[in-house]
């Protein structure tokens, strides 16, 4: 299993643009092969935004990374995020 996880911090502004988009990334990739399940979360001690994709494989995510990043395409998260977007790529040890 890879995880994908991905942390915004949105401007207060822009912050229903983060979670549109977010929601978009979801949305596409539940139509790829290989994800197990994705999510878009928001922490409930600040206003910090969490995606979370499961995926089976590392190949998995990066045969969705097309149609991934067509969902996204154009979102300006620099306006957006406060600042930068930090994402990982995780594995069980």
């Amino acid at each position: 299993m890879l995880y994908h996880l991905s942390i915004h911090s949105p401007n207060p502004e822009f912050r229903q643009a983060v979670v549109d988009s977010m929601h978009r990334f979801g949305e596409a990739a539940r139509t790829q092969p290989g994800l197990v399940e994705v999510h878009t979360l928001a922490d409930t001690r600040s206003d910090t935004l969490v995606g979370l994709a499961v995926w089976e494989s590392a190949e998995a995510l990066g045969a969705a990374r097309p149609a991934l990043g067509a969902a996204t395409e154009g979102d300006d998260f620099d306006a957006w995020d406060a600042k930068p977007i930090r994402s990982f790529l995780l594995e069980e040890v």
